[in-house]
């Protein structure tokens, strides 16, 4: 069990990783990021996964001032690297996750 900022923390990790509909009693909860899955890196997809972030933590996550979110590719194929800036209401205290998202599910992280 947690609280405070780890709370907040890992329910915008639980919020980016839970598809739209897969909760039976909040069928409007999630970021629907599978939907983007072997989708081709390009602009388009980067600016649709920030919409997608931002509409999802806007909507589920009353508890945080959204800053900005950035969406960049990274040098490892098929992999979007997702920065969320956020300041938790409560504290005004800045925080920034980073979110690593596959768009190929089947390559495992590179070590």
């Amino acid at each position: 069990m947690v609280e405070g900022v780890e709370d907040v923390h890992e329910s915008i990790q639980i919020l980016l990783a839970t598809s739209r509909g897969e909760r039976p009693m909040q069928e409007s909860y999630g970021c629907n990021l599978d939907s983007v899955l072997f989708e081709e890196m390009s602009p388009t997809l980067t600016n649709r996964v920030t919409s997608l972030i931002y509409d999802a933590i806007l909507a589920h996550e009353p508890r945080v001032h959204l800053r900005a979110v950035n969406v960049t590719a990274t040098n490892e194929t098929g992999v979007l690297q997702i920065r969320i800036d956020y300041s938790i209401r409560g504290t005004n205290s800045r925080y920034n996750m980073v979110f690593p998202f596959y768009l190929n599910e089947a390559v495992a992280p590179r070590t």
